[in-house]
């Protein structure tokens, strides 16, 4: 079997091609342009490869309720060309093979917990903090999809005391995780991309906080048994234990089963190929699923 697997990015978009035991046989990046730019490379890089199934894992928001007119579409993006795109529909009419898809960071989810840190578990959740923040949930087993799927970007945070800019730098909501922790809004916050700040900065008390108040949501509302924290901003390894730190304070000792989070909140193992390979695992799946 030949997997096909698409990571759709607002800069980027990775195509790759999996053998049956999930080993990356070959890959291809192009920049992500207009769909009428894009769409028929990635077509034609597919067709070459002469896949038996494609998984993508894309960019969102997506509609991904099956009974919707526009199942598989990306919905209303601030990526104005891709706007209300039929992105599964044109690859399935192009490539007349099973597709399926999902937001990248509810595959990198999956990745995770079959392939990586959430390994032997049956629940995660996945939250990349970059460019924006988005969050993937896998529960019981199951990838989370609802009304429409997880926005952990966008819950609505309270503002730190001490934070110069407490509204945050979302165009829709004050005070939410992505106006508030973003990478644009530290850079904003703070007048220099986050990676120009040492780590003794006061930003990353700031940004702990933040991401601390995330993750305790999820331990509330989930019940998640591992919080994998990937994406440019949480390369700054220092963030790690004062999260760590800050969620155990906030927690209070509540939850009698967390005494410490050094093994609850995590790096991705998979990193940087969480997404992709959730996109392999997904292309498996909608194979299986015609069987």
């Amino acid at each position: 079997m030949r997997y096909g697997a698409l990571e759709g990015g607002g800069t980027k978009m990775v195509m790759a091609v999996a053998d049956e035991n999930l080993n990356i046989l070959t890959r291809e990046t192009i920049p992500t342009k207009t769909p009428a730019e894009t769409m028929p490379a990635m077509i034609e890089f597919f067709q070459g490869q002469k896949i038996d199934a494609l998984g993508i894992g894309c960019f969102g928001p997506l509609d991904l309720k099956p009974s919707s007119p526009a199942f598989g579409s990306i919905a209303k993006t601030p990526k104005l060309a891709w706007r209300d795109y039929p992105l599964m529909p044109e690859f399935q009419k192009a490539l007349q093979v099973p597709c399926a898809i999902d937001t990248d960071v509810n595959a990198a989810a999956l990745c995770e917990l079959k392939l990586g840190a959430g390994k032997g578990l049956n629940n995660c959740v996945y939250v990349t903090v970059g460019t924006g923040i988005g969050g993937g949930v896998v529960c019981e087993g199951n990838l989370v999809h609802g009304l429409m799927h997880p926005e952990w970007g966008h819950i609505l945070l309270a503002p730190h005391p001490d934070d110069p800019m407490p509204q945050g730098a979302c165009p829709y909501h004050v005070s939410c995780l992505e106006g508030l922790a973003s990478g644009p809004a530290m850079e904003k916050r703070w007048g220099v991309p986050g990676r120009e700040l040492p780590p003794d900065h006061p930003a990353w008390k700031l940004e702990a906080h933040y991401l601390a108040q995330m993750c305790v949501a999820a331990l509330m509302m989930v019940s998640t048994e591992k919080i994998i924290l990937g994406g440019g901003v949480m390369s700054q390894k220092q963030l790690f234990p004062m999260i760590r730190e800050e969620v155990l304070r906030m927690l209070g000792g509540y939850l009698h089963c967390v005494e410490n989070a050094d093994d609850l909140i995590v790096p991705p193992a998979c990193w940087p190929d969480s997404g992709l390979l959730g996109s392999v695992l997904l292309a498996k799946m909608a194979l299986e699923e015609k069987k």
